[in-house]
């Protein structure tokens, strides 16, 4: 990037489509994460700079049309169509990314790209190492292909937050209500689990795993100094991590993205910790993200001192939760992932019965839709390599 971006809270995307102003209840709970609205914010600067290479302006912009309409938000496929008619995309193109399908696309280029978007939109665990290859075939590189994933990421995250905000915002606007009864929590559905304990189900595990990238890395030793700075503000062990390493491709993006992410998951007050880690976990069980799932479900374990609801998560997330607030904690999260169009103000109302606050929810919200992001990235760049026999 020429330029650092630098965040005008006047140009905050977010709030200009749900139309989020001072004064109102959910505009000041989402700015009281003030640093999360920067950076998704300025995500948002990154991937879409004009002067970024590898993909084209128009190209960025299809694929965000083309992720949003099949997600679905209405709200943000507006948005994105309007900017591809502003960047005098041709018509085709906008018309495939609309309404046809990634095999109608002019070049094989382009219907690769959108093939991928597709993948990763719709069921991110298909988005394998050979759905990655097809996009080096198609000639896009790997700088490029960096740039598409953390895009196409990016995109499910920000579909989620606007979905969430939106609830927030329609339950601040309806007449109050009164609480009611959360209900009770299932039966447990596994035995108790001693802490410590190894837990395995379904191909999912809290044992710790590695993680290794399907295409080149960046060499430490030959990084550009940006590089350098972005992996050491991203992550302590990030110079020797193929998931940084691969990543940092796009310096300003991973920055971004970190810096987010960071903001999120270990921002003090608000939702515990251990909550927002439970949260990811149940995104990462549904989406099929097995590294993912395992380095949150011992998270949650060194921060709760227990993992018997993780044992739970990983039998059957749907009937997950020792306590009613876990349930809820579940049942947003599961609802946020596979049907994000659905969250509306009884989803939000369903969490204020089971006691968490405005600012809670919106750590929650944050959370789950940051693994919306973080899945993506590591299932369709990369594999968990599982501890020697």
């Amino acid at each position: 990037m020429a330029e650092p971006i630098v965040y005008n809270v006047t140009d905050d995307l977010v709030d200009r489509l749900i139309g989020l102003a001072p004064g109102a209840k959910t505009y000041e709970v989402r700015h009281y994460r003030e640093k999360v609205a920067a950076a998704t914010q300025g995500s948002y600067d990154a991937l879409f700079d004009p002067a970024l290479p590898g993909l084209s302006l128009a190209e960025r912009l299809l694929v965000a049309l083309y992720a949003t309409r099949i997600t679905p938000s209405p709200l943000l496929a507006a948005h994105y169509r309007a900017r591809l008619n502003d960047a005098g995309a041709p018509p085709a193109d906008i018309a495939v990314a609309e309404s046809g399908k990634p095999s109608d696309a002019a070049t094989p280029r382009l219907a690769a790209i959108l093939e991928f978007t597709r993948k990763l939109i719709e069921k991110p665990v298909e988005g394998d190492e050979a759905a990655l290859k097809t996009l080096p075939a198609a000639g896009v590189s790997t700088p490029a292909v960096v740039t598409l994933s953390q895009l196409v990421a990016f995109l499910s995250y920000q579909v989620r937050l606007v979905a969430g905000l939106e609830a927030m915002k329609a339950l601040e606007a309806g007449p109050a209500r009164a609480a009611s009864e959360p209900p009770a929590p299932f039966p447990a559905n596994t035995a108790a689990t001693a802490p410590g304990a190894e837990i395995k189900a379904h191909g999912f595990t809290n044992e710790s795993l590695e993680w290794k990238a399907w295409l080149d890395v960046v060499n430490v030793e030959t990084a550009t100094p940006e590089q350098v700075a972005v992996l050491e503000e991203s992550h302590p062990k990030a110079k020797v991590s193929d998931y940084y390493l691969f990543l940092v491709h796009q310096p300003e993006i991973l920055r971004q993205r970190s810096t987010a992410f960071n903001a999120i998951m270990y921002a003090p007050g608000g939702l515990s910790r251990a909550e927002r880690e439970l949260g990811s976990t149940y995104v990462s069980r549904i989406n099929g993200c097995v590294y993912c799932a395992s380095v949150h479900a011992q998270r949650f374990e060194q921060l709760a001192k227990r993992n018997e609801v993780i044992a739970q998560v990983f039998e059957d997330p749907a009937t997950a939760g020792t306590t009613a607030r876990e349930l809820a904690i579940g049942k947003f999260s599961i609802q946020i992932t596979e049907a994000p169009a659905s969250v509306n103000a009884d989803s939000i109302q369903a969490l204020k019965d089971a006691g968490l606050n405005e600012g809670e929810i919106l750590d929650l919200l944050h959370s789950d839709a940051i693994f919306a992001w973080a899945n993506r990235l590591m299932l369709n760049l990369g594999e968990p390599v599982f501890p020697k026999a």
